[in-house]
């Protein structure tokens, strides 16, 4: 599986889902179950690589700005979320975490901004196609720390100056 077959995956079940996570989490099993096992390790090694990409200060700050603060579960659904909203999204956010303000239509925290369930996806459906656990794949795992400069994500002031558009979008919902 390449990198377009993997996103053109993600969208196509976003999209199914109309964007709420939970759903989307429930279409991405059952079109991973129309694949062969080899094809869902491949679109596991995918998500988990973009998954440890995202392990950055900067994107945990923007998180604690849409979400209100964040703990180490919440950024870890987070990030899971981030990946569920396709490509043009998560490498925006990556490229600069404040342009998610213009990069996302709505936010809504008590639905947006958890992924937990799409983070499983890959591992349930090939456990249902095989019958056993997934194996490991093969890939660097996530670092001790996340990549960047350390945030005080109490500090809201230090995170609006950080993230102002995010700040004057979201911030304070």
């Amino acid at each position: 599986m390449d990198e377009t077959e993997f996103w053109e995956i993600v969208d196509s079940t976003r999209e199914a889902a109309e964007g709420d996570p939970e759903d989307q989490a429930d279409q991405l099993v059952e079109r991973l179950l129309q694949l062969d096992p080899d094809s869902v390790l491949d679109f596991s090694r995918h998500f988990e690589s973009r998954y440890n990409r995202a392990y950055r200060w900067d994107l945990w700050g923007a998180a604690a700005v849409l979400l209100g603060g964040v703990s180490d579960d919440a950024f870890d659904y987070f990030r899971c979320w981030l990946i569920g909203q396709g490509r043009e999204i998560f490498e925006g956010a990556l490229h600069e975490p404040d342009a998610l303000a213009e990069l996302l239509d709505e936010f809504d925290p008590d639905i947006d901004g958890d992924g937990e369930e799409l983070g499983y996806a890959a591992d349930e459906a090939y456990e249902q196609l095989t019958g056993v656990v997934a194996p490991a794949l093969g890939i660097a795992s996530q670092p001790a720390e996340p990549e960047g400069t350390p945030l005080d994500f109490e500090d809201e002031t230090a995170l609006a100056e950080r993230f102002p558009r995010l700040s004057e979008r979201f911030g304070g919902e």
